[in-house]
């Protein structure tokens, strides 16, 4: 399925001290007299999906960790290990080997979970839904994740439970809320735009992120270039394209769009000119035509819009049935529907009432532009 799929290993990981060792690294800790990598090294093995870069951090545990799946794989699987730094985290260890990855979509686990889920099965309904991630969640054990450290007793109730804070869509199958680590005992603040967006959403805090994840390539390597403070999948980027699905209004299952490998939505009867760009987190409507050399960026472009050249539009929202002259600037700005700017219009910070005509060369800065009421 133009799968590529990392096993992130970890390495000698301070949490785990003294279990773990420069001689034992956390993937060969023995889980039922096994090391645990194994249990997904057979379940990917299951799922035909054969070739896989395992990341472990530290070298001398890299080392360790090859040696191994080469004895007990041998002509099995086709395995290349890949030394990290240490405490990079999950984001920072596909950041250092993104040059690795080359197809269309990433198939991201990690080395210590045992499951039967079929892993092919996850591939195959992210490429289903033309997704741009897709995350396993699992219940959440009845008493929540375990605490750190030997608390016991009186101590250990006192200690506010943590808790993964997940929202679903009503068919159950699209994440639109996600905070991670949040208490249960804390308000959650939801934006009133999640909300318009879905219609409906299921709150749950009885699920567990499994820590394993689909990603389109092409926006992972995008999110990890651009974001290069990221150090988790699970509190930093999956969070954040979560977030980003509803910057451009409906979320694409809502609005029966797919998201391109720009992490945007085109309607396939959009029509395009010569050196045109629409960037990420942009829509842009059916039956809407732009000229040359236009610029789109962070911003909902309606439909049946008629735009001319040289036209830069940056965190608007134009709605429908507008025409944009020649030569314009919009900033900032809301364009209603049936509005007609003409050529070399600049707006910013600017709202603008339906069916306005803005004269030649107007520029406006901070101003409300309303048809006289009768």
């Amino acid at each position: 399925m133009d799968f590529q799929v990392v096993v992130l290993a970890g390495g000698t990981s301070k949490n785990l001290v003294p279990l773990v060792s420069k001689e034992v690294p956390k993937a060969l800790l023995p889980v039922g007299n096994r090391p645990v990598i194994s249990y997904v090294l057979e379940l990917l093995e299951l799922s035909n999906l054969k070739d896989l870069i395992v990341v472990v951090e530290g070298q001398d545990a890299a080392v360790r960790v090859g040696s191994w799946i080469s004895g007990a794989y041998v002509d099995r699987l086709h395995v290349e290990v890949a030394a990290v730094p240490e405490d990079v985290g999950t984001a920072g260890a596909l950041r250092a080997i993104a040059h690795h990855l080359t197809a269309k979509d990433i198939l991201v686990v990690s080395g210590d979970i045992v499951s039967d889920v079929p892993l092919g099965a996850v591939a195959a309904a992210h490429r289903r839904h033309d997704a741009v991630v897709t995350a396993m969640l699992c219940s959440a054990p009845v008493s929540g994740p375990s605490e750190s450290g030997s608390s016991v007793g009186k101590d250990k109730a006192k200690k506010p439970g943590h808790y993964n804070i997940i929202g679903l869509d009503p068919t159950k199958q699209f994440l639109v809320y996600i905070a991670t680590g949040a208490e249960l005992e804390k308000d959650i603040r939801i934006q009133k735009s999640i909300l318009r967006a879905v219609g409906q959403m299921e709150i749950r805090s009885d699920l567990m992120d499994a820590h394993l994840y689909a990603f389109k390539r092409s926006v992972l390597h995008e999110v990890l270039d651009q974001k290069d403070t990221f150090q988790s999948l699970k509190q930093d980027v999956l969070p954040y394209l979560v977030r980003c699905q509803l910057v451009i209004g409906d979320a694409s299952h809502l609005s029966g769009y797919s998201f391109s490998a720009q992490n945007n939505i085109i309607h396939p009867s959009a029509e395009l000119g010569s050196k045109t760009t629409v960037g990420p987190h942009c829509m842009l409507g059916e039956g809407s035509q732009m000229g040359d050399k236009c610029s789109v960026k962070r911003s909902v472009i309606g439909r049946h819009c008629r735009i001319g050249s040289n036209v830069k539009v940056v965190n608007s929202v134009v709605m429908n049935h507008v025409t944009i002259g020649d030569g314009c600037s919009i900033q900032n700005s809301i364009i209603c529907s049936n509005v007609q700017l003409q050529d070399r219009v600049v707006l910013k910070d600017c709202q603008v009432g339906a069916g306005f005509v803005v004269t030649a060369g107007s520029e406006c800065k901070g101003e409300a532009l309303a048809k006289k009421e009768k």
